[in-house]
């Protein structure tokens, strides 16, 4: 039987990732002794005089304003994108002291959290985008990176929340939207920083990110010569080639915490990535990434409903409410109760320049992630408040081989100016779940649950298993065509072939095995006005779909077998939007109508579960606004708001018909901004709002709304170190962060962290 680490343990593993830590640090000092030499002074040639030495300057670009998504599939800058797009820039999370993806998430309203569910449940960072699940719409770097875990900023420049259906651009899924994590790159200008944190519920934290060249070569600093007539005296440099060489980044990171306001949870990870580019500065570059990240937590399954079935009188009138209890309620085991999670990313990107209008680029991406954990799912006994503490176990390997070919070529016909996209991309997915089973755990009552109860029964695997494997290639065209000064037509198609194998293995030994194929083509189209340079108004239309075995083995063997044979489910949405920088472009404006339809929703029928069709339809419509950007030199704004209007308008369960869809909040709103002020100091305040939203989509259970509020105090000693300090949760709300089937998770509670960053 595999338990929780002890506290020896855990001890030992801090020293031995301290001393990876170290040895890192160690290799930074090493890198920056052997800086490459400075290039040979030339000769300056006789007769002539040396010119003065000239300083060109450019714009700063604002913060929180980033001008463009990673992604080649959208070209141009952001506010000529004919599409909701969110982008959180690095310096804000750094403001925050974001330690997890969620963390980053928050700033973007209409994205809601959900909770794991049966079997261990989709775990990691499982949300919904615009009422849409969007479990499987993680991408690194245009990439998908599905496996069940929880990210870590450390190694993120920004994060690129695409909103509305875009199976053009993601593949499969996207109904809602899809989340990018655009990675840090190794970059010739030489940089080491790093910075460690402390604070309330025993957090410790530091990274480093340590940038340095290996190899530059300055190019020819130019010739002087005469110019003009006979006799002329005076000179023009030539201008000198560009910088090229190569470099190594390297982040690294280590993380603990008990997360506040939950009893027994703790949250442990380190990892480190490293990216090593060469030909910087020249046509044809090769970036090799690599991330390591290893989590070791103590899961949390949250806090029960009260069901129906309830017949103690102290909870009847809490029937499908959160339970009347502490939010410090934990009722796992901590002899019994583990997560433990890996996950390797590996990533070659080979870019090519023809000319300065044909480039090519090309991903290749390999992927691993296993988790194995054992978690506490606290269900109701009987009819009063004593709890199960049913077992929930995963033993789970998710892989990935994947490669993009992207072409991208600016021309004319005509007066037409061009700017086409087109690509291949293949992939090959893997995903396996062992089953295990273990004898009954010691109940526990609802109101005194007790951690510490010893655990003595037996975890082993019983035989069973799921396997899924996806082979899938997709051909895209996206093209993007200016119509003189005020126009642009933008247009893409992607066809996609998925062919999938499913095994399900029973305790038994009775396997069932299936295979399926779908076809199918995804199309999206805009109109953009632009009335100035600095704005535009833009409609579009896009579609996607969502096959019955995008999840893998995350659902259940029934769930999956029953649902196979059915086809993908079909969306389209509208869009009517607009998009302005303003403040001299150091502010961007959005604004946007949207309306999002899936025609074919998967139901099942109440009276037999295993009966699916594709026979419902879902509608998610609404408005939402965002600025980002700085409003004077001192004081910038990171805000954003979404209304979302939600209804399940057919359904085979008759019971979700004209209810709202599930997780899908009517309002949610997210401020962050600072101001900057004299000798140093800055100051940073937040707030979030998220409305109520149901858990399921026959409206069962209801969290309610909430706000969170935080602050930020920052000092600046010196041009190397700065101070920082954060406030979280000011009010020590008690809120439902994540919502799931039979139990919710509540968010965390107030809590304090200081922070010292260090530069050179």
């Amino acid at each position: 039987m595999k338990q929780r680490n002890s506290s020896k343990t855990k001890r030992q593993r801090i020293a031995r990732e301290s001393v990876a830590v170290t040895t890192l640090l160690a290799t930074a000092s090493s890198l920056t002794a052997q800086t490459a030499p400075a290039p040979a002074p030339a000769s300056e040639p006789t007769g002539t005089q040396q010119l003065p030495e000239v300083v060109v300057s450019g714009a700063q670009v604002p913060l929180y304003k980033p001008q463009a998504v990673s992604s080649p599939k959208y070209t141009g800058p952001l506010r000529d994108v004919p599409q909701t797009i969110t982008v959180i820039p690095q310096e804000l999370m750094k403001e925050q002291g974001a330690t997890s993806l969620r963390d980053v998430l928050r700033n973007v309203p209409g994205i809601s959290i959900q909770a794991g569910e049966g079997g261990g449940g989709p775990a990691g960072d499982n949300l919904s985008i615009r009422g849409f699940n969007a479990k499987t719409d993680l991408f690194i770097d245009g990439v998908r990176d599905f496996g069940g875990y929880s990210r870590d900023p450390f190694n993120i420049e920004q994060v690129e929340v695409v909103k509305g259906p875009s199976s053009t651009n993601a593949g499969r899924g996207s109904t809602g939207g899809s989340v990018n994590l655009s990675t840090k790159q190794a970059k010739l200008d030489p940089f080491y920083s790093g910075e460690f944190t402390g604070g309330s519920d025993n957090l410790f934290r530091s990274t480093i990110d340590i940038n340095q060249p290996l190899w530059v070569n300055e190019g020819n600093p130019g010739v002087q010569g005469t110019v003009g007539g006979k006799g002329a005296k005076a000179v023009q440099p030539v201008a000198p080639t560009p910088t090229t060489g190569s470099a190594l980044r390297i982040n690294g990171l280590y993380h603990t915490q008990d997360l506040p306001g939950r009893d027994y949870v703790e949250n442990e990870r380190w990892g480190a990535a490293a990216s090593l580019v060469f030909g910087l500065g020249t046509d044809t570059r090769l970036s090799l990434n690599y991330l390591y990240l290893e989590q070791h937590n103590v899961p949390d399954y949250g806090i029960p409903w009260i069901p129906e079935t309830v017949t103690d009188p102290r909870l009847t009138k809490y029937h499908n409410k959160a339970a009347p209890v502490s939010y410090s309620n934990f009722y796992g085991i901590l002899d019994r109760d583990y997560e433990d999670i890996v996950t390797h990313i590996a990533t070659a990107i080979l870019e090519h320049d023809f000319s300065a209008n044909l480039k090519l680029r090309n991903v290749t991406r390999a992927g691993l992630t296993t988790r194995d954990s054992v978690t506490t799912a606290p269900r109701f006994a009987g009819t009063g408040s004593t709890l199960n503490r049913q077992f929930q176990s995963r033993d789970q390997e998710d892989g990935i081989l994947s490669n993009q070919t992207n072409l991208i070529a600016e021309f004319d016909t005509g007066a037409l100016k061009h700017t086409l996209t087109t690509g291949v991309e293949f992939s090959w997915e893997q995903s396996e779940n062992k089953a295990r089973v273990a004898d009954a755990a010691p109940q526990t009552d609802l109101f005194h649950p007790n951690a510490l109860d010893p655990y003595t029964g037996t975890i082993r695997y019983n035989g069973a298993r799921q396997e899924a494997d996806v082979f899938s290639a997709a051909v895209y065209l996206f093209d993007k065509v200016e119509l003189g000064e005020h126009w642009e037509i933008n247009g893409g198609l992607r066809y996609d072939y998925i062919d999938t194998d499913y095994t399900s293995v029973d305790d038994h030994g009775s396997s069932t095995d299936l295979n399926r194929e779908d076809n199918l083509l995804s199309w999206r189209a805009a109109l953009v006005f632009k009335p100035a340079d600095n704005g535009s108004v833009y409609f579009a239309y896009g579609t996607s779909f969502n096959p019955a075995t995008e999840l893998l083995v995350s659902s259940s063997a029934s769930s999956i077998i029953n649902q196979f044979d059915t086809d993908p489910e079909e969306n389209r949405s509208y869009e009517l939007g607009t998009k302005w920088d303003l403040l001299d472009e150091k502010l961007s404006f959005t604004a946007a109508l949207f309306r999002t339809e899936k025609s074919n929703a998967r139901t099942a029928d109440p009276a037999d579960p295993t009966a699916f069709e594709l026979s419902g339809e879902q509608v998610v419509q609404g408005f939402e606004v965002g600025f980002a950007g700085t409003i004077t030199d001192n004081w910038r704004i990171f805000a954003g708001y979404t209304y979302l209007d939600s209804e399940i308008e057919e359904s085979l369960n008759p019971e979700e018909v004209g209810k709202h869809v599930s997780n899908t909040p009517e309002h949610s709103f997210n401020l962050w901004t600072v101001y900057d002020l004299p000798a140093g100091f800055q100051i940073g305040a937040g707030a979030q709002f998220v409305d109520s939203r149901f858990n399921n989509n026959i409206n069962q259970r209801l969290a309610p709304s909430y706000w969170v509020f935080d602050a930020m105090v920052g000092y600046k000693v010196n041009e190397n170190v700065s101070l920082r300090v954060n406030f979280y949760n000011l009010a020590d709300e008690e809120y439902i962060d994540r919502v799931g089937g039979g139990h919710f998770v509540p968010g965390a509670g107030r809590s304090v962290a200081v922070s010292a960053a260090i530069k050179f």
